[in-house]
């Protein structure tokens, strides 16, 4: 669209060459390709100080709320003036998507297995055409973008949906008007802002509630919330679980040497490489999306899910050149995800030790030094020979590791613990590496894999 149609859309007002056309969007002026719009928003930074760079970059229009210093618009180039760039952003995500005749948007929120779902989605509707969020493009302004930048060549969307606060997950879906959505489980994630359980419920209700009843809802069979859940929504619901009660069966789930299911839907034996049994309930979810609402076969949906990959950081199971196994799930934690990635390195076939650097859980609030120390009794319940502590939260786990018989050593970051591991680490060893995203265990990870690293097992 032209820099004209982006004013209109946004109720702003042009300078600069009203035709200047742009193909794609971008709040990152490192980010971003030749002919963006780049959406100068504020937040930890003021993205108006990165307007030149964004032109130098081969940005074509700007949505400003002020004109930024060291700009100046000639031929091609145009600045949208508006009082609020992100309001802006949002409001042209919305003009976009209510123009979609024909583009399914499916919806992931939960308090974990978000991104994992996303990408299980991604992969077995990629014959539909599919187009999903970038990384974790999930919030008020990522949701937006990923809608904008929406090739027209696309039949779904597959987004994912950020739960933070409440409200969050209403304004969203008033902005992607999704008809299906996937609640993977309700949990602990953000109790500091949402308040436990019961918050987590309530805010994971408002995308169930902005489905219409000609939607779709897929809830967890085993997750004792959905029946308050499945109150919220007027759209079918189905179910995903292990009981024979759900609407999709999962059964006997088996994992190879290096953590890769396979498992029963309903029948139909399905194999995924991304690692660890919990993802089984997360391509499950994504299994009945594509099957109830897309009409595809349990053959078709078991082909796509089994070349589904993850995310950097997510999950990563790589091995040094010298034999050690570096499982790398760094990028996010909470309680949840902490007692799967433990029970995933429990199972991991080594002959060495088990090693995990484990820290910080963030935005639990009033939760968190109990959650803590529940990781450190889970971790000495998996059997992890030493606990290398990062920070106040590893000190946490530590002190009930510690008290389980694990053997401990705190530090204070990432590098004392890269330190730590140095004397401690041998061929036949597996690392885990998990905290917030804040505390930056990718580094452990990345120093002990150096500059060589293959999958472990020969797959990814």
């Amino acid at each position: 669209m032209t820099a004209t149609e982006v004013a209109r859309r946004c109720g702003g007002r042009v300078e600069g060459d009203g035709d200047a056309r742009i193909s794609s969007w971008a709040f990152d002026s490192r980010a971003l390709g030749d002919g963006a719009c780049f959406v100068a928003l504020r937040d930890r930074r003021d993205g108006h100080d990165f307007v030149a760079a964004a032109f130098d970059a081969g940005a074509r229009v700007a949505i400003v709320d002020h004109r930024p210093d060291r700009v100046a618009v000639g031929p091609g180039r145009a600045l949208v003036h508006t009082t609020d760039t992100l309001a802006a952003l949002q409001d042209c995500a919305r003009s976009v998507r209510r123009e979609w005749d024909d583009v399914q948007v499916v919806a992931v929120a939960g308090s974990t297995g978000k991104t994992s779902t996303k990408e299980f989605l991604a992969g077995v509707l990629a014959p539909v055409g599919c187009h999903a969020n970038a990384e974790s493009f999930n919030n008020e302004f990522g949701l937006p973008v990923t809608i904008c930048n929406t090739p027209p060549a696309a039949r779904v969307l597959v987004t994912e949906m950020g739960e933070r606060h409440p409200g969050d997950l209403g304004l969203l879906c008033d902005i992607a008007a999704p008809h299906a959505g996937v609640v993977t489980n309700v949990g602990l994630a953000h109790a500091e802002h949402l308040g436990g359980f019961d918050g987590a419920a309530d805010v994971l209700s408002e995308m169930l509630a902005a489905l219409p009843p000609s939607g779709l809802a897929v809830l967890g069979a085993d997750d004792p919330w959905t029946p308050r859940l499945a109150a919220r929504t007027d759209a079918t619901v189905v179910t995903v679980g292990h009981g024979a009660s759900a609407d999709y069966v999962v059964g006997d789930v088996a994992l190879d040497e290096r953590l890769r299911p396979t498992f029963s839907l309903n029948g139909a034996r399905i194999a995924i490489s991304m690692h660890g049994a919990h993802h089984v309930t997360n391509a499950a979810m994504a299994a009945a999306v594509a099957h109830r609402r897309f009409g595809m076969s349990f053959d078709e949906i078991a082909v796509e899910l089994g070349a589904a990959t993850g995310q950097r950081w997510r999950m990563e199971l790589l091995e040094t050149d010298d034999g050690i196994v570096v499982l790398n799930d760094a990028y996010n934690a909470n309680p949840t995800s902490m007692e799967a990635a433990l029970t995933a390195l429990a199972h991991l076939g080594v002959t060495g030790r088990r090693i995990a650097v484990l820290g910080e859980m963030r935005e639990l609030g009033a939760h968190a030094d109990a959650a803590h120390r529940t990781v450190g009794e889970q971790a000495a319940a998996a059997g992890v020979d030493l606990l290398v502590a990062v920070g106040a939260g590893g000190a946490l786990i530590g002190s009930s590791a510690g008290a389980g018989g694990v053997e401990v050593v705190c530090v204070d970051g990432p590098g004392e613990a890269v330190a730590a591991l140095e004397s401690r680490v041998a061929p036949g060893d597996a690392v885990l590496c998990k905290a917030s995203r804040a505390v930056g265990l990718e580094a452990v990870a990345g120093a002990l894999l150096g500059a060589h690293r293959t999958p472990a097992g020969g797959a990814p």
